[in-house]
């Protein structure tokens, strides 16, 4: 068998085949015969003339311990479609790239499970170049199409770097928690862009959205689909409750600390005498978890604690009442039970004189219909925080990236759907 067959069938390239082989001090060289036919151009136009020729190579997967580069003949063409001369379009390679579509292929494979730092050592590339071969499959696989036949999603923001640098992710309920969209910041603009992108046409077919108690993408919503229906994230309702519980925690710690302290007197205690005085205070500060905890998942200690506060008579068993009794709005067989179970917290809370969850209550109030569409749609950004979660991953296993694009860019490869192929796959 002649050695460029051999090297036809293992490397099989479409459009081409292998004329040449040479040892370089590069690596292994493989020449290239193009088939003939008019040129492409990367816009998908043929041409009809040349405007000049040249030859280049494209790195390739390695060929054991060598590095194989594919060598070619490309043409240049006058595209009346682009108004300008632009380089044609080879079927081994994707336009301005000097890899072949295997060897990116790889990248973007070994990209979604480790580090771009660990590609770059296996495959004996630069980080830069990784990175760039990660934008170039990104931008070829995601498309306008992600966008299509959105129904419910769900909006939250995630940090990316030191000083306050967030990122905003749009996720598809319908779609196991896709994320269709992201952006750099996390105010109101930023929305604003999602839903440009999303046209008309495409807002007008929202009918729900997840989000946080947050003011930016509430009004970023209001502008630009006020049709579509909001739902407060439960999770950010009951954080609230919990942070009006660690105010009132905190107050009754400080007057546990302002009465008079009961001290043992000197020398040895006699065996018949009382236990010695606890300490208050500290009783009190460890009292957190007891208050907060989901109580199927309380221990024998911190429920020994939310029997001594009721006992008491304690301002605290009042707070861990009410947050539980707003907990169980989101445990109600029937949503329909709603608005009525709602309105007999907010009653509640109003007329219990703690001034945390008086303030809550004024809260609660002011996004009272999002709490209601959250309960009866059953929606939540449970599905956005496990996102988040992956993303912040994605950037700790990568010690951080350089900018807001590059997090982006695998945001999209690693959750956005995007499925790539080995060429041991095909």
């Amino acid at each position: 068998m002649r050695v460029t067959t051999a090297f036809n069938k293992m490397v099989g390239l479409p459009g081409a085949s292998v004329a040449t082989v040479t040892f370089g001090p590069d690596g292994l060289v493989l020449g290239l015969r193009r088939r003939t036919g008019r040129p492409v151009c990367a816009c998908g136009r043929r041409g009809t003339g040349v405007y000049d020729r040249s030859v280049r190579r494209w790195r390739h997967l390695d060929w054991g311990v060598s590095k194989l580069w594919l060598e070619a003949e490309i043409r240049r063409l006058d595209c009346r479609r682009c108004g300008r001369v632009r380089t044609e379009q080879v079927p081994w390679a994707r336009p301005r790239a000097r890899h072949s579509r295997d060897f990116e292929d790889v990248v973007a494979w070994l990209a979604q499970h480790t580090d771009k730092t660990t590609i770059a050592a296996l495959l004996r590339s630069s980080w830069q170049t990784i990175d760039a071969i990660v934008g170039r499959v990104v931008g070829e696989r995601l498309n306008s199409a992600r966008l299509e036949g959105l129904l419910r999603i769900g909006v939250d923001e995630v940090s990316f770097r030191k000083g306050h640098r967030y990122l905003t992710v749009v996720a598809d309920h319908d779609q196991g928690g896709r994320v269709v969209w992201a952006g750099e910041g996390r105010n109101a603009q930023v929305l604003e862009a999602f839903y440009d992108e999303l046209g008309p046409a495409g807002c007008a077919g929202l009918q729900a959205i997840s989000l946080d108690l947050g003011g930016p993408y509430h009004k970023a919503t209001n502008a630009k689909a006020p049709h579509v229906r909001q739902c407060a994230d439960p999770f950010h309702v009951i954080k609230l409750a919990n942070e009006a519980i660690d105010k009132t925690r905190r107050m009754a710690w400080n007057q546990a600390r302002a009465q008079p302290t009961l001290t043992r007197g000197r020398g040895r205690p006699r065996n018949d005498a009382p236990p010695p005085p606890r300490n208050q205070p500290r009783w009190v500060k460890h009292s957190r978890w007891a208050l907060v905890k989901d109580p199927v998942a309380l221990k024998p200690s911190q429920l020994d604690v939310l029997h001594e506060l009721r006992r008491s008579g304690s301002v605290l068993y009042r707070c861990w009442q009410l947050k539980e009794g707003l907990r169980d709005l989101y445990r109600l067989a029937d949503p329909a039970d709603a608005p009525a179970h709602l309105q007999w917290w907010l009653q509640w809370a109003c007329r219990c004189r703690i001034p945390a969850f008086v303030t809550l209550a004024k809260t609660v109030r002011a996004n009272r219909e999002r709490i209601l569409a959250a309960v009866e749609l059953g929606l939540s950004n449970s599905k956005l925080e496990g996102i988040n979660s992956k993303i912040r991953l994605i950037n700790h296993r990568g010690y951080g990236h350089h900018s807001a694009a590059a997090i982006i860019a695998m945001i999209y490869l690693c959750c956005g759907g995007i499925t790539v192929h080995l060429p041991t796959e095909r």
